[in-house]
């Protein structure tokens, strides 16, 4: 069982730069993928970084390519996202979640309870 709990979120203005933390509980943290999921009002989670247990792999929904860098220390069981160049259209709540590495949501089975970025144009 993984426990975890984002942080980071906030109000910047487009443009500026973001980084969101999570921070996991339990022994198998490090022995799971992570993802950063994003739900904007009115549409349905999305899909917007990945990372591998061991933070070789990684890979990036489109819309975010170049602009954010998905990264893990598992020493400290945090997962973080770093995003620059932010746009008004990444306003969403951000949430973390473990589970297999996959761009598909079904394949997490454990989920933070979101924090809230807002980029103001």
């Amino acid at each position: 069982q993984v426990q975890l709990v984002e942080s980071g979120g906030g109000l910047v203005h487009a443009a500026g730069s973001l980084r969101l933390s999570c921070t996991g509980s339990g022994r198998t943290f490090s022995r799971v993928a992570m993802a950063w999921v994003r739900q904007a009002p009115g549409k349905e989670r999305e899909f917007v970084a990945g990372i591998s247990w061991s933070g070789s792999s990684t890979n990036y929904a489109d819309s975010v390519k170049g602009r954010f860098t998905v990264s893990r220390d598992n020493a400290k069981n945090t997962v973080y996202l770093q995003m620059n160049s932010l746009k008004p259209e990444d306003t969403a709540v951000y949430y973390c979640a473990g589970g297999s590495m996959s761009t598909i949501l079904s394949r997490y089975d454990y989920w933070g309870q979101g924090t809230q970025v807002t980029v103001s144009s």
